[in-house]
């Protein structure tokens, strides 16, 4: 028959149990021979897809244990090394910042301007870091983070001199906020490459040594600043950052390597690939996205967490006020001590340093708050919860307003000037405890988007600080300088149930998110 020499026996068989009929015997069979064929090619490409995806991960370039190249695989000497150099690249930074507030007088009489106005280079300088980031953090993800340092801080320290040249407060004030955005690198790459190179209780103390760096800056700054106005011209305060800066950008470029895997792992595939001809490759390499859509990306992401996450917004609110009132500070401890207690502009910077001992007591205290952490962790079957970073940010949102009210209401000639600056250490420990509590539990809660929920954050704490200082001499004019910063307290008690109210309900509140919790 014509079917037995088209088909397949196997298939003849079949037919037997039919009804006979030659047409629909025929149909059956042709059809059984189609399935059997397109199964046949289902199977080989399935075969052939499997060979391909072996054959790529075979071409893979991935780290070996023991690798050298492996930015934690380095010597322990050079990790601390490396850790201290970004730390203090990112000291010189924050100081740059606070220490033009002494410049004031000198440059009022000079250029012939009002107080805002020379205060806009404070804020125009704020609102710089809190903008390069968005740039500057996605370029390190295609280039390395070695290679944004090394620009940008050579930018940051080129612009320090036509800001030391400036001719008038125009070319001040410009070259002010594009030095913030160049130096802005540090407050937020930086952080990635401490993470680079220590994992687990490793990471712990080095990073809060590069944490608390961002903190210090801002009162050294001052303290630096009165001893250099007081006795040579303002433009000095320039020259010395200059010197400082060139000294670190030396240092990043000795003894900061590359430590972004991705791009180390490209940079081996592009060896492995001249030397051998295989088609090794990166994971860095399959990924199709472009850079304009990266920036853009991260430019819009924070503000989308910012309008649907109300913790972030909460949290970002609170650290925005207290960074505020510390920028706020640069413009009342001159009116407080210089009008009051008749400090010269030296003596003036020296009272910052009750800021500077509220700041390290708060980062000295870090082993205590890790240890509560531990038994949190323990009493709830060993299962970490983000609220738990918390706990330190509630004392610390105490101890804000207590300093705030104590600074405030002890600003009378009658009452001895120390009692104010010992004020100022309970201010300075507190705002350092909510911002650890805020940054580490931003982290933990937003494990996929912790990036952009810090960018967030950086941005909205900069708009305040920016802000806040252009409006001190109005109010300390308008309440005096005990409403004045009774105000300011307020502001904070308000926001202070903040934290008991996330360590409460914040695991509710997030599991209604779509984005906490790596959705």
């Amino acid at each position: 028959m014509f079917w037995r020499n088209t088909f397949p026996l196997s298939h003849e068989s079949s037919a037997k149990h039919l009804d006979g009929t030659p047409a629909l015997t025929a149909l059956v069979i042709r059809w059984c021979a189609r399935l059997d064929e397109a199964r046949s090619r289902d199977l080989e490409k399935a075969e052939e897809a499997k060979s391909q995806k072996s054959s790529e991960t075979d071409w893979e370039v991935r780290w070996e244990d023991g690798d050298t190249d492996n930015p934690r695989n380095l010597k322990k000497w050079r990790k601390w090394l490396c850790t201290w150099v970004v730390s203090s690249a990112s000291l010189c930074v924050t100081c740059a910042s606070s220490i033009y507030t002494s410049t004031y007088t000198q440059i009022k009489e000079e250029f012939g301007i009002s107080q805002m106005l020379a205060v806009s280079g404070l804020s125009l300088f704020v609102m710089g870091l809190g903008i390069g980031p968005m740039i500057l953090a996605p370029l390190s993800e295609f280039y390395g983070r070695r290679p944004i340092y090394l620009v940008s801080f050579a930018c940051f320290s080129l612009l320090l001199l036509p800001c030391a040249l400036a001719p008038n407060i125009a070319v001040l004030l410009i070259f002010r906020f594009f030095s913030g955005m160049a130096g802005s690198a540090f407050l937020s790459v930086a952080g990635g490459t401490v993470g680079d190179m220590f994992s687990g209780r490793e990471l712990s103390a080095p990073m809060m040594i590069y944490t608390a760096s961002p903190f210090v800056g801002p009162e050294l700054g001052p303290f630096l600043g009165g001893f250099i106005n007081q006795n040579a011209q303002w433009r000095w305060t320039f020259w010395v950052m200059l010197i400082w800066s060139t000294v670190e950008f030396l240092c990043i470029y000795l003894f900061v390597p590359e430590t972004y895997n991705p791009v180390l792992l490209r940079r081996r595939a592009v060896q492995l690939r001249a030397s051998t001809g295989d088609p090794y490759y990166a994971p860095i390499e399959k990924l199709t996205r472009s850079i304009p859509r990266t920036i853009a990306w991260s430019c819009l992401r924070p503000f989308q967490l910012l309008f649907f996450e109300p913790i972030l917004l909460l949290l970002c609110i609170f650290t925005a006020i207290l960074l505020g009132v510390l920028y706020l500070f640069f413009q009342a401890f001159p009116l407080v001590f210089g009008n009051i207690h008749n400090f010269d502009l030296q003596t003036i910077g020296l009272t910052f340093l009750g800021l500077f001992v509220g700041m390290v007591s708060g980062i000295l205290s870090d082993p205590f708050w890790a240890r509560i952490h531990t038994r949190m962790i323990q009493r709830n079957n060993g299962i970490s919860e983000p609220e738990f970073r918390l706990t330190s940010g509630v004392l610390g949102g105490i101890l804000v307003p207590v300093g705030i009210f104590w600074f405030s209401w002890t600003t009378y000639p009658n009452i001895h000037w120390i009692v104010p600056i010992i004020a100022s250490v309970f201010f300075g420990a507190g705002t350092l405890l909510v911002f650890s509590a805020v940054f580490t539990f931003l982290v933990d809660a937003y494990p996929l988007y912790a990036a952009s929920a810090l960018a967030a954050n950086s941005f909205v704490r900069s708009s305040f600080a920016a802000g806040f200082p252009l409006f001190s001499n109005v109010l300390y004019d308008k309440l005096g300088y005990q409403w004045a910063g009774s105000l300011l307290g307020f502001l904070t008690v308000i926001m202070a149930p903040v934290m008991i109210g996330f360590m409460v309900w914040g695991k509710r509140i997030r599991g209604r998110s779509k984005f906490a919790g790596g959705k």
